[in-house]
């Protein structure tokens, strides 16, 4: 009678304990990952969330594999396959090169029923979310990449106050 008490209460802890994994893994907050303390591979290196054919969102970023992005990408992309009522069929996200990227958007395939959006991000994890439409399927980039060569238009003050004067007389 005694091994069988000990070996129920044993079972009875270890379901406890995963049932308490269960829960707490559910509630994973992806946004609060912070930044990795290791040192950098190289100047301005980053890191994505990374799966290939994952069946949900949440698997593929709990499970992503943590590592450093190759020198030769800057972006993160993310590719989301989903039917013509939202479920996710497909979801791979990976560090990307910016030719990779010239692609976003959604595009709905009559044939197969299915909808791929395709989005790219810059910056340290920034590939947490899905696209699913047209607003979130977008190449989202921290800041404008300018050649030397290149120069933004820029409206000066005075050019400002020249335009203004005319309009409050």
């Amino acid at each position: 009678m005694l091994p069988l008490r000990h070996a129920l209460a044993v079972a009875v802890v270890q379901i406890f304990i995963l049932s308490e994994n269960w829960a707490l893994a559910k509630n994973i907050n992806f946004y609060n990952v912070r930044p990795p303390l290791d040192p950098t591979p190289f100047p301005n290196s980053f890191k994505c969330f990374t799966c290939e054919n994952a069946r949900d969102n949440y698997n593929c970023n709990r499970w992503a594999e943590d590592k450093w992005c190759p020198q030769n990408t800057q972006y993160c992309l993310t590719v989301h396959h989903f039917t013509s009522h939202g479920r996710s069929t497909s979801i791979t996200k990976k560090c990307a090169s910016r030719s990779e990227c010239h692609f976003v958007g959604c595009h709905h395939s009559r044939d197969s029923e299915h909808t791929e959006c395709r989005s790219c991000c810059e910056g340290m994890i920034c590939n947490v979310e899905l696209p699913t439409n047209h607003t979130n399927a977008v190449f989202a980039v921290m800041h404008a990449q300018r050649t030397s060569g290149s120069s933004a238009p820029t409206l000066y003050l005075p050019v400002l106050a020249w335009v203004s004067v005319p309009l409050l007389t």
